[in-house]
């Protein structure tokens, strides 16, 4: 068992992993009301073990289809009634298990029922393992932009169990492996260097080198949100090639390409218009590309999608201040910055009106 503590004083939890679904708080397990929210795939592999870690004689379930296109109010209010339908208290204890969009919404229905009720992480895809299960984001999505309904609530755990990512589609994983790179691209270039290094042992699941990965990026994230939970500065960090990615996966429609898919190629678009302003080199930034492709990622934004089709997004993304775009742009390589200087113009010279 490995043990990563999020430092937040009266919200602090721990962030437990290992290779089973051992480890969970006991007087969580002792919550007389619970409700598992799931979805079929996950359900079927994952239910009957995450319903055995408590004592309580009934722990209700409730099932939402899978995909990020479900990410969305309708789905919120589902499971609102499905709550005041089973007259649950404010004594409930929810359950996300399933990837980001389980933990995501489940977060933001904590948040919301009776004014705030507590919820559990128990994260089964990669990506939500090392980023969405850890910090307190909690949202649903909207057609004119990804995660703009939401609120800040902290889970009173996470229990992440490696053994999991064996059953996770080949995509899924190489998905989570985005937001892998991304906490290397941030601000740590020895754990760019690790990555590289252990690339064949990452690919066969081996369960040291998974452990010590998650642990890694939870460690990182859980210090960035220690010191700014709510995202007023450094956390905006942990963005890097949100903007991008959030235009991608918005106008293709949600689940089109997975979140992570975006993400890469969006950090990749970043790193092109660092790299125009002389911030990475030539060399640093083919190494960015090569990384990615070794984890099967995509390098290049949607052939259908112009830079002129990115704005509407990048207008409205949660880092506008005052009207004025603002990105996470590398400033160096594996180093980064929020910056609030990028123009129309500028994007257009970068990546022209067809961007490919």
């Amino acid at each position: 068992m490995q043990k990563v503590e999020v430092q937040l004083g009266e919200r602090s939890y721990s962030i437990d992993i290992s290779d089973n679904f051992n480890g969970l708080d006991a007087g969580i397990a002792a919550c007389k009301q619970v409700v598992i929210v799931s979805n079929p795939t996950v359900a079927a592999l994952y239910l009957s073990q995450a319903q055995a870690l408590f004592s309580a004689a009934n722990v209700q379930h409730f099932l939402l289809p899978d995909g990020e296109a479900f990410k969305t109010l309708s789905s919120f209010e589902q499971v609102l009634s499905f709550l005041l339908e089973q007259r649950m208290s404010r004594d409930v204890l929810l359950v996300a298990l399933g990837g980001g969009v389980i933990g995501d919404l489940t977060g933001f229905v904590a948040a919301c029922y009776q004014r705030g009720v507590s919820f559990l992480q128990i994260p089964t895809t990669l990506l939500s393992q090392v980023d969405s299960s850890v910090g307190g984001k909690t949202a649903v999505n909207h057609p004119l932009g990804k995660n703009m309904i939401g609120a800040f609530k902290q889970p009173v755990q996470v229990l992440i169990n490696t053994a999991v990512l064996a059953s996770l589609p080949s995509r899924e994983f190489a998905a989570g492996m985005a937001e892998v790179i991304k906490y290397a691209l941030i601000s740590d270039a020895g754990f760019f260097r690790w990555l590289q290094r252990h690339q064949q042992l990452i690919q066969q699941l081996d369960p040291n080198t998974l452990a010590q990965m998650i642990q890694h990026c939870c460690r990182m994230k859980a210090d960035i949100v220690s010191r700014d939970e709510t995202e007023q500065g450094e956390r905006a960090l942990l963005n890097l090639g949100h903007t991008f990615g959030h235009a991608i996966e918005a106008h293709l429609g949600y689940g089109e390409w997975l979140h992570g898919e975006a993400v890469a190629a969006g950090m990749v678009m970043a790193s092109e218009l660092a790299a125009s302003r002389g911030w990475l080199t030539t060399t640093e930034l083919e190494e960015t590309k090569a990384l990615l492709r070794a984890f099967s990622l995509p390098v290049t934004a949607p052939e259908s999608m112009q830079i002129i089709d990115f704005l509407p997004y990048m207008k409205t993304d949660k880092k506008v201040k005052h009207g004025t775009m603002r990105f996470v742009l590398p400033t160096a390589f594996c180093q980064s910055a929020v910056v609030d200087d990028v123009t129309e113009t500028e994007l257009t010279e970068v990546f022209g009106h067809g961007y490919n």
